[in-house]
């Protein structure tokens, strides 16, 4: 477990921050750039899951940033327990991923927001100052696929984990490989979803992962081949 932050000007009208991430450079980069407002102080770090909930326990932040993957207890199973044990800590959970299936349990875990991790410093801290006041946020791709399922499902499906085949793909998976099988490049489909091409990257790296393919002639094959398109 990290220690608790030396920082000299703690101020208790400060929005007190714990940040979880396995990732010591992410971690790093994000405690500078939140160091950097006046109104938000980071009193504590972690690794896993583990050990965010003893940080709650131990500091009672006022927001508690969890990296989704972590090892050991990850955010959300974190997430879950943190407000069932600290219920005036409010978890925020940090992700690289939009899937659906990953929102609609951050939703379900209790966290009251969801940010992608190419998230700027001004939406940052404003999810942040937001959450603080009791107002759950969630980033704009994030925010189009809770519109997608209030407009397209019941109460009783949202809470439902989603796992369509044998491969646990996720409907953005699915969607992604489908446009790929059409022939569209990640910058299209990038700007199709209101996404970052990095993060279509990312799927894309997670669905070749998934069907055991290296390239994307062999996913594109498998997908027809498996019916997944």
């Amino acid at each position: 477990m990290v220690a608790e932050s030396n920082n000299p000007k703690k101020n208790m009208e400060k929005i007190k921050v714990v940040l979880v991430d396995d990732h010591v450079l992410v971690r790093k980069g994000i405690k500078a750039m939140l160091d950097s407002d006046q109104e938000i102080d980071v009193i504590g770090e972690g690794n896993n899951g583990v050990e965010a909930v003893d940080l709650a326990r131990k500091l009672k932040p006022d927001i508690m940033i969890l990296d989704i993957r972590m090892p050991e207890k990850n955010g959300l199973e974190a997430a879950a327990e943190i407000q069932s044990m600290a219920p005036a800590t409010k978890a925020l959970i940090l992700s690289m991923h939009d899937s659906e299936d990953y929102v609609l349990q951050a939703l379900n875990s209790g966290a009251y927001g969801y940010l992608l991790k190419d998230t700027d410093k001004n939406e940052f801290v404003k999810a942040l100052k937001q959450v603080h006041q009791g107002i759950r946020y969630f980033s704009g791709a994030v925010s189009n696929i809770l519109a997608n399922q209030l407009l397209s499902h019941t109460p009783a499906t949202i809470k439902t984990p989603m796992q369509e085949d044998s491969y646990h793909l996720t409907r953005r998976e699915r969607q992604i490989l489908s446009m790929i099988s059409n022939g569209k490049h990640n910058k299209d489909i990038a700007e199709a979803l209101e996404n970052s091409v990095r993060t279509v990257e990312t799927h894309r790296f997670n669905i070749m992962k998934k069907l055991g393919v290296n390239n994307a002639v062999d996913m594109v094959n498998k997908a027809i081949k498996e019916n997944l398109v």
